[in-house]
């Protein structure tokens, strides 16, 4: 399927420092209030259709900034998001940085929130939905997203460990929707993503294992 990319903003510095990606199903309406949280010195690249790993990579060959952040569309980002971002640029240009997660929606979200936070801090494996970010041509070394249907953002964080890339945090946690977990189940949809995160991450940790 065919990607249709947007620049739904240009940045007001040229080029841009930080060019942030946003993919979208095709008939996905723009997130409005995402890109009013973003600051006018960044780009804004909307990329629509295909599988999410197309859109990804589609959204980064279209972006002019020296950064790439990749940033769902249900993702909800904190009044510190931005600086701290730039403060991790600054103090990591040649790392794949991510945010800690938490969830809208009841209580026991809170324990997706803390298991993504273990996830993501102590084993290094970040999601997608924790808005990665990502130096431009770097980005292209490790070839971008895989092109699977899904589980991209999985095997990208993947390809940096076994590059010797730098996985490591922002210091401030973005919020995204919890409407997948009250729609299907809490339980059956937490313990259906746990049973596909350890299927792909077993022959990626043996693989890196292998390479060392």
């Amino acid at each position: 399927m065919t990607v249709a990319v947007e620049q739904r903003r240009t940045a007001a510095v040229d080029p841009p420092t930080f060019s942030v990606v946003v993919p979208l199903a095709a008939d996905e309406p723009a997130p409005g209030e995402l890109i009013a949280r973003l600051p006018a010195d960044m780009e804004v690249i909307l990329a629509r259709g295909g599988t999410r790993a197309e859109a990804l990579d589609a959204g980064a060959a279209a972006a002019r900034g020296a950064f790439l952040w990749f940033v769902h569309a249900d993702t909800r980002l904190p009044q510190d998001a931005v600086e701290a971002l730039r403060a991790a640029v600054r103090r990591d240009p040649g790392a794949l940085l991510f945010f800690d997660l938490s969830f809208d929606g009841p209580a026991v979200m809170a324990l997706n929130g803390a298991g993504a936070r273990l996830r993501s801090r102590l084993l290094r494996l970040p999601f997608g939905d924790q808005a990665l970010c990502i130096e431009a041509g770097l980005f292209r070394q490790l070839g971008g997203y895989p092109a699977v249907p899904r589980g991209e953002d999985h095997l990208l964080v993947w390809r940096a460990h076994r590059a010797g890339v730098p996985v490591r945090p922002v210091g401030a946690s973005v919020t995204t929707s919890s409407r997948r977990y009250r729609t299907r189940g809490w339980a059956r949809t937490t313990a259906l993503h746990l049973a596909l995160t350890v299927r792909q991450a077993a022959p990626e940790f043996l693989a890196w294992l292998r390479g060392r």
